[in-house]
């Protein structure tokens, strides 16, 4: 179901986000962003000489590579369009993210490499969603490894879904359908 009809409005602006994971053929995997910002109405550019209504005033792409245990082994970052002629000079530092794993403590990690002075705050902003992304598309190969594990390990391996949201908190039913094991009742 849509939202519900809005008050009387005038369209303004779009920030457009597309995120792909890929299986690459040396076994790591490739999740990628591309992200662009535009106006509706031209915007007073000295450097751009202006920006047409409906071009991109910001243009970027990630690429990160990882490994299947979510260790970053590769950044790439691209600013195809900005707003000023010195955006794109940041995006090396993303390569500061290398040998950082997915996972707990990734956005503390982002914080002290790419925050602020030290990066591009619209990339920086991607490097959240890519996270989610890299584990919904390596979400087959963890099942898959999960199950070759034995019983023991399973039961003492917390699975990373679990209370990462209401539908897989410990006591719901889709925990106590999918992972028994982890099942909790509620005490409430």
């Amino acid at each position: 179901m849509p939202l519900s009809t809005p008050a009387a409005r005038k369209y303004l602006h779009t920030r457009s986000i597309e995120l792909n994971g890929y299986k690459r053929e040396d076994d790591l995997w490739d999740i990628e962003v591309h992200m662009t910002d535009i106006k509706s109405y031209d915007v007073e550019n000295q450097w751009r000489n202006g920006i047409a209504a409906g071009e991109p005033i910001h243009e970027m792409w990630v690429r990160l590579t990882i490994d299947g245990t979510f260790l970053v082994k590769d950044v790439e970052a691209v600013t195809d369009n900005s707003p000023f002629e010195m955006c794109p000079i940041i995006t090396s530092a993303y390569r500061e993210l290398v040998g950082i794993r997915i996972g707990r403590g990734w956005r503390r990690a982002i914080n002290e490499k790419v925050k602020g002075r030290n990066g591009c705050t619209h990339i920086t902003e991607l490097l959240a969603p890519l996270a989610t992304v890299s584990f919904q598309t390596l979400m087959g190969n963890i099942q898959k490894n999960a199950s070759q594990k034995s019983k023991a390990e399973k039961e003492t391996l917390k699975p990373m879904v679990l209370n990462s949201c209401h539908a897989w908190a410990e006591d719901s039913e889709v925990v106590k359908k999918h992972l028994p094991e982890f099942y909790k009742e509620a005490t409430d």
